[in-house]
């Protein structure tokens, strides 16, 4: 069993500190099964693209403009954000001090 589907406690400090994959806008923390906990902390534009899983955000720290589709709603720390897979999204007009946890979870292409 690899680091990232034995861990029990996860702390933002722990999640800020590790590093993205090559490639990737945000650092694998836990998986187990269909789900990823992911750390996400973009700086500036956030350039990500929809995914084959639904998503949960829940953000740690900051504040912005989260945008799914048409919408467009505040955020701040806390909070959480649903994302339907496929669905366009992403935060806009983020704090400097911005940062999120992400949960990939479910089948591919969303559990409907």
């Amino acid at each position: 069993m690899s680091e990232t589907q034995t861990r029990t406690l996860i702390t933002a400090a722990e999640a800020a500190a590790t590093p993205n994959a090559p490639g990737r806008l945000s650092a694998l923390l836990l998986e187990h099964g269909t789900m990823q906990l992911r750390w996400f902390a973009p700086k500036g534009e956030d350039t990500q693209t929809p995914h084959d899983q639904d998503e949960l955000y829940i953000i740690a720290s900051g504040t912005g403009w989260f945008r799914r589709g048409a919408e467009r709603v505040p955020f701040g720390p806390h909070d959480a954000l649903f994302v339907r897979a496929g669905e366009a999204h992403r935060f806009e007009d983020t704090s400097a001090d911005f940062a999120t946890w992400v949960i990939f979870y479910g089948a591919k292409g969303g559990e409907g």
